[in-house]
């Protein structure tokens, strides 16, 4: 499956954009297609290509597809707060593995674009707190995982003034657009660790509804994204199928 990952990404775009568009229904009745069958069993919503995407990824690599669970059941207990419903979570005999958000954002970069960045850093940093406190014990150090796809049009290419009331902005904030200040989110919550990969994939819905997109960071690009969670997780579940327990030193 890692030698097909445009044609999936390109599936779980398309189906965005359907599904934004209100064109999806005849993709999710259609047998002959892929996305249509992930989204009927994950629910239909927008990013859900995604989720299936990354679930036949990681039962592709031997995790049992009963350990990769989405939404509801991928919910977990935080550090400062009691618990958050993420998007994927990889909890395999009672360990947990992976943890991966999907986000989009199509409009109102204005009034939401700072929502989503406070919502990331907010949620990984609890998960992040809650394994080294012990929570997730025996668990191994979990992946983590952020993919954003972000409308490239009109209002996410133009460049909010800053408010400098008190202090100076970053300057690489300064005349920023808004796909810039997504992309910067995302690689410096690679950079300082608050993700182990990030993936940030731009489309509009013109060409994103034939299943184009773009990616404009190296190193944000999906295929890295997916070959780094495949790698974690296959390597904890090699180690178990060889009766090697992580955690007990042989």
């Amino acid at each position: 499956m890692l030698e097909d990952l445009e044609s999936e990404v390109q599936d779980a775009v398309q189906w965005y954009w359907e599904t934004l568009s209100g064109q999806a229904k005849e993709q999710q009745e259609s047998e002959d297609s892929t996305r249509g069958r992930r989204a009927e069993v994950l629910g239909g919503k927008q990013m859900d290509g995604f989720a299936g995407l990354i679930e036949d990824l990681l039962v592709d690599v031997g995790v049992p597809r009963e350990s990769v669970h989405h939404d509801y059941y991928a919910t977990l207990p935080g550090y400062y707060r009691h618990e958050k419903e993420w998007d994927t979570a990889v909890v395999h005999d009672g360990e947990l593995l992976a943890v991966i958000e999907y986000k989009s954002q199509a409009s109102s970069f204005g009034n939401n674009l700072n929502n989503r960045a406070e919502e990331a850093i907010g949620s990984f940093t609890d998960l992040i707190e809650a394994y080294e406190d012990g929570v997730f014990e025996p668990s191994p150090q979990p992946f983590i995982g952020y993919l954003m796809l972000m409308a490239d049009n009109e209002e996410s290419r133009n460049a909010p003034k800053v408010r400098e009331v008190n202090f100076p902005v970053d300057e690489e904030f300064g005349g920023a657009t808004y796909v810039e200040r997504m992309e910067l989110l995302c690689l410096r919550m690679v950079r300082k660790r608050v993700v182990n990969e990030a993936t940030f994939v731009l489309s509009d819905e013109e060409r994103g509804l034939q299943g184009e997109y773009w990616e404009p960071n190296a190193e944000l690009r999906f295929n890295r994204f997916a070959r780094s969670l495949a790698s974690h997780v296959q390597g904890y579940i090699d180690t178990r199928q060889d009766g090697f327990d992580v955690g007990s030193g042989g």
